[in-house]
């Protein structure tokens, strides 16, 4: 098989939970230890970092990755859902897995992959430690799917486990309760590694306490620890303060949405963390990789802009969090009229975001081509019971283009609502 046939058949042959949605998960690491085992355990053959949390760990991921590759390692990066390419998900310093590794991969294991059926994110896993390891990277960082005690990449022992920030998502599978949900992200803590905590919240903060002592990992609440505050914002990059044990210093980020303030403590107590384990980081690489994570990593979609005149931005920001933080920058920009092109998923209580959203706005409601989507139509439904007013265009690049072509220069364009319907911009 070619590259896309190759695709073809993983999207066909093995359940993909960002197409189907439950019937994909499964409460159980069985599939991905077997995986592992058939491919020699690649996961003992590489230093790692696991990044868990419900909003903020692409972010934070890619930022390690950029500090570390500043720092001159060979460093793998595993992310996922991908926006634009299947290869986005598996990248050492920035580069996208080659296509003929992933066709590589399945000739190789195809057999095996048959009699075991693994969700596609399960092969996903196995294929980025085994490429990985035959690569040799120096160290990786691995973000967690969904959840974390079950999720796939849960069978990596890291140097450091880093846990964002918690909130509701994907309920159905993690919990009705931030506590419940803190308990399915605390299954990456493991015995005697660091965690670090991102953001200390109430409700979560008890989980995690527990959680440690009862393995015996040593815990660290970032952001008491490092005070991190915005200062301003300039074409291409945000500036903040940090003060830490005294000393205090500013560095600049590429990544514009002010939730970065949120992610900063953890990215930087994790770099410390490992530090004291002899990882040479200086403080020149982490200014370096802090302003150029778009350009090492690759990655797209938070608080991008898309255009000017009038302003186009996209972020896929989808739950009750990232869209308080979306509306929150939202208020800081200057604009006539505010138009928001919006598109959701059908398995998830979308009632509190659509409370949320102001009432004064255009909207444009549409859907991504994925079996989850919620249609537009639906959406326009339930989005009027709040008294939210718009127009149905399904496809989202005729929705963006209907934006452009009724908004006036100095309006603002915002296109968002899920990470598929940023995925399918043309511009992006």
């Amino acid at each position: 098989m070619n590259y896309q046939q190759t695709l073809d058949y993983l999207f066909n042959a093995l359940p993909m939970f960002q197409r189907v949605g439950a019937s994909a998960f499964k409460k159980d690491l069985s599939n991905t230890q077997a995986l592992c085992k058939h491919l020699g355990n690649p996961e003992k053959k590489f230093k790692s970092v696991h990044v868990a949390g419900t909003n903020g760990k692409g972010s934070t991921s890619h930022s390690l990755a950029s500090i570390l590759q500043s720092a001159g390692y060979k460093t793998g990066l595993y992310t996922s859902p991908h926006l634009k390419s299947f290869t986005e998900r598996i990248r050492i310093n920035g580069i996208e897995i080659p296509e003929d590794e992933v066709v590589l991969f399945v000739r190789e294991n195809k057999q095996f992959l048959e009699d075991l059926k693994p969700s596609f994110f399960e092969m996903t896993v196995g294929m980025a430690f085994w490429y990985f390891a035959k690569e040799q990277v120096d160290i990786a960082i691995v973000e967690v799917g969904m959840g974390g005690r079950f999720d796939s990449t849960n069978v990596i022992l890291p140097e450091v486990s880093v846990i964002t920030n918690i909130g509701f998502d994907h309920v159905q599978f993690l919990g009705d309760t931030l506590p419940k949900i803190a308990g399915e992200k605390a299954g990456i803590i493991k015995p005697d590694v660091p965690v670090v905590i991102s953001q200390t919240q109430t409700e979560t903060t008890p989980v995690f306490q527990d959680k440690s002592k009862e393995v015996k990992a040593p815990i660290t609440f970032a952001d008491s620890i490092w005070e991190v505050k915005k200062l301003d914002s300039e074409v291409g990059y945000a500036t903040y303060s940090v003060r830490s044990n005294g000393k205090e210093f500013e560095l600049k980020m590429d990544l514009m949405g002010n939730y970065q303030k949120y992610n900063l403590p953890g990215i930087l107590e994790a770099v410390h963390q490992l530090q004291l384990k002899n990882w040479k980081i200086s403080d020149q690489a982490i200014l370096e990789g802090l302003s150029n994570v778009i350009s090492k990593t690759g990655l797209k979609g938070r608080w991008q802009q898309l255009g000017e005149n009038p302003l186009v931005i996209c972020d896929t920001g989808h739950n009750e969090a990232g869209i308080l933080e979306i509306l929150s920058q939202i208020e800081t920009y200057s604009f006539s009229k505010l138009w928001m092109v919006l598109g959701m998923v059908q398995d998830k209580d979308i009632s509190k975001v659509l409370a949320m959203l102001p009432k004064k706005v255009s909207y444009v409601f549409c859907e991504a081509k994925i079996p989850r989507a919620l249609g537009a139509d639906q959406l326009a439904d339930k989005a009027e019971l709040e008294g939210l007013k718009g127009v149905v265009i399904p496809d989202v690049n005729e929705a963006l283009e209907f934006a452009r072509k009724n908004a006036a220069k100095d309006d603002l364009i915002f296109i968002g609502g899920s990470t598929f319907v940023v995925a399918e911009i043309e511009d992006l």
